[in-house]
């Protein structure tokens, strides 16, 4: 059997949700252990998580490029939920009579982990089950906003656990998980400086970062200027705050003049070189206005999709 495994999101701007864990941590930890049980029980296995992407659209684009082109059985995206706080449990989308028989019994081995069962779903609206040739899932393991969840989560076993709905048997002796394509370095900090770079934040010495996945005293300084410019703490640490603010710019949400207000803005106030106050007034809208008629754009003061290609790419 050739399975087209993709760890879902993990490639900024395409970056997971963010709890009490962080998605993409989750799903790349439990991607790489699925890969390599499925290796070690004699299966083909794809990777479909792409290396690099300008867009998210790109990004899950290139993931189903992936499986189509390489002509897999069973395409499997691996995601995790977060919503409220107070949903919880595991479900699973397909969007075929095929795909949902292959669903059932992943999602049937996940709830024996004590995680709810919120059903196999309709996935008539996710790109990558849309747009895959294949019979295709898209698994939500759990809810990382959830502290139920969190609590019962180990990659081990919801790997086993998937692996064994897809197979029905798991390797009967431990298996290493397969390395990350970046061999030794950590994926995190890795996308930090990805993200960092996109965002043209630069270290100490005014210089783009090199993007090896060690922690450093210039990585450690451009996230103390990043934090510096959305107006947070300034640790050098990239916890959830700093997280969140990185996310919340790369989504390119649209910005109107008193009408928005906070990390985004301050950002927006750092790259056209008006003092960052997190406020959009007319100061800012003057400079915005400025910069959109320099770069032969619509000069209306909103922030939208093309004003955001010009800033970030």
């Amino acid at each position: 059997m050739k399975f087209g495994i993709d760890s879902g999101h993990n490639c900024p701007p395409d970056t997971g949700a963010s709890g009490i864990k962080f998605e993409d941590n989750l799903t790349l930890d439990v991607g790489n252990r699925v890969i390599a049980k499925l290796r070690a029980l004699g299966n083909e296995v794809v990777v479909c998580r792409p290396s690099s992407a300008r867009t998210v659209t790109e990004s899950l684009s290139k993931r189903c490029s992936t499986a189509n082109g390489s002509k897999v059985d069973i395409y499997v995206s691996i995601h995790f939920n977060c919503f409220n706080g107070q949903a919880n449990g595991t479900e699973v989308f397909a969007t075929s009579d095929t795909g949902r028989k292959i669903a059932k019994p992943v999602l049937d081995e996940i709830v024996k982990l004590g995680f709810f069962n919120r059903g196999v779903k309709s996935g008539s609206h996710l790109y990558v089950l849309k747009n895959t040739d294949m019979p295709a899932i898209l698994v939500e393991c759990c809810f990382i906003d959830s502290q139920k969840d969190v609590n019962l989560f180990n990659p081990e076993a919801m790997a086993n656990a998937i692996v064994k709905g897809l197979t029905g048997k798991v390797p009967s002796t431990p298996v290493n998980p397969v390395p990350d394509e970046e061999e030794n370095v950590d994926a995190t900090i890795l996308r930090l400086q990805k993200s960092l770079n996109r965002l043209k934040i630069t270290d100490k010495n005014g210089n783009a970062l090199v993007e090896d996945g060690f922690t450093g005293a210039n990585t450690k300084s451009a996230v103390e200027k990043f934090q510096a410019i959305i107006g947070v703490q300034t640790t050098g640490i990239a916890d959830s705050t700093t997280w969140n603010a990185i996310n919340l710019i790369l989504a390119k949400r649209i910005i109107r003049p008193n009408h928005a207000g906070g990390a985004v803005v301050r950002y927006l106030q750092y790259r056209l070189g008006v003092e960052n106050d997190g406020v959009y007034g007319p100061q800012t809208e003057v400079v915005v206005k400025n910069f959109q008629k320099q770069n032969g754009l619509d000069a209306d003061g909103i922030v939208g999709p093309a004003s955001w290609q010009k800033l970030i790419g």
